[in-house]
């Protein structure tokens, strides 16, 4: 029977390195980011077309506030590091020995 690499116990608290931290905080960026240029799209859209011109407020003032918003996320540092050391159970895959043969011996006191 195939097994799988066993994961590692964790043996400390330390948080993400910083490669994986910024790269979290670039993703989060790109991401509202996009939200935004997708705001500003539809913006534009709403505009142009016959729809009521608060649906385009709505999205220019929604284009205009998320830069703010996308840069406070980016600078807000990492997000804390879900989990955290992980308790170590040594005894978490040995057999246990049941109870042995017990003995009726009396000792001799005298």
């Amino acid at each position: 029977m195939a097994r799988g690499k066993p994961e590692p116990v964790r043996i400390t608290s330390a948080s993400r390195s910083h490669s994986e931290d910024l790269w979290a905080r670039e993703k989060r960026y790109m991401i509202t980011m996009g939200i935004r240029t997708a705001c500003f799209v539809l913006g534009v859209g709403f505009y142009l077309s016959p729809a009521p011109k608060w649906i385009c407020v709505v999205f220019i003032i929604g284009s205009l506030v998320l830069p703010y918003i996308a840069v406070i996320m980016a600078n807000a540092g990492s997000s804390p590091d879900p989990g955290g050391p992980d308790l170590f159970d040594g005894n978490a895959g040995a057999k246990s020995i049941g109870e042995g043969p017990t003995s009726n011996f009396q000792a001799d006191q005298g």
